[in-house]
């Protein structure tokens, strides 16, 4: 009997989600839908770029599109396996160019390499939580200002060599909670926040809202759910990420 019962509930349980598809929908995820339903061109060149959340442990000797070591396994593996997976008609290249600790000024250093060289359509950038965080643990004297300058006079000097590349900007994110958020934060990292936001509308870019994304998924979930030290995320916050650049980038294509 309590087999039959097991089977009984789950059979309800699956016919309601049949009937309110989005009623367990995560507030962080603002809707249940991430497959991007326009069509994208043939041929498009996506690069990611940024720090250790985009690195993700990737294999850098495997610098190749599409290529399962070369993607890291946090949220650039998770978008590009939906891309790929529902768009399995288009030649969509992917590039993961993240490197672990970097700033602003870093990126700018290998650009020609990293990002020039491979012509994207669509670059996607995630950075700043390490221009604030070594403020506080590796002697850099960086500012929000200096950040801000940085970030501005990179994407103008990629305009010029790719006139037609459509911009993605990622939020940099801290989740509350996590162990390696100090009290500092609160105070001296949205001014960084601040500054990426204000640029994706200088710049014309999609914004991805991380932080706001992360804020809600905390009301489902304690934070070693979504991302333990506050600043790598999870499986589960890779997801989260992953529905949330789509969201964005489905207003690009």
């Amino acid at each position: 009997m309590k087999v039959n019962r097991f089977w009984a509930n789950r059979r309800r349980l699956l016919k309601l989600a049949a009937i309110t598809p989005f009623a367990t929908a995560l507030p962080g995820s603002l809707d249940a839908k991430s497959k991007i339903t326009r069509d994208i061109p043939d041929g498009t060149t996506i690069l990611f770029q940024g720090d250790s959340i985009t690195d993700a442990g990737r294999d850098r000797s495997r610098y190749y599109p599409n290529n399962l070591q070369g993607l890291g396994n946090g949220y650039v593996y998770q978008i590009v396996a939906d891309l790929l997976t529902n768009h399995p008609n288009t030649k969509i290249k992917c590039y993961n160019r993240g490197i672990s600790g970097n700033k602003v000024y870093q990126l700018a250093g290998r650009w020609d390499d990293d990002c020039v060289n491979l012509k994207p359509q669509i670059l996607s950038i995630l950075i700043g939580v390490n221009d604030y965080w070594h403020t506080l643990s590796s002697n850099y004297k960086g500012t929000p200002e200096v950040f801000d300058g940085d970030l501005r006079a990179l994407l103008t000097r990629t305009r010029k060599v790719i006139p037609d590349v459509k911009l993605i900007l990622g939020e940099p994110f801290a989740v509350k909670g996590g162990t390696a958020i100090t009290p500092e934060w609160a105070e001296g990292f949205p001014p960084y926040q601040k500054a990426v936001r204000q640029i994706a509308q200088d710049f014309n870019a999609a914004f991805v809202p991380y932080q706001r994304v992360f804020d809600e998924a905390l009301e489902q979930a304690p934070v070693n759910h979504w991302c333990p030290d506050g600043v790598h995320p999870s499986i589960a916050g890779a997801s989260l990420m992953k529905d949330a650049w789509l969201r964005a980038f489905e207003k690009l294509v």
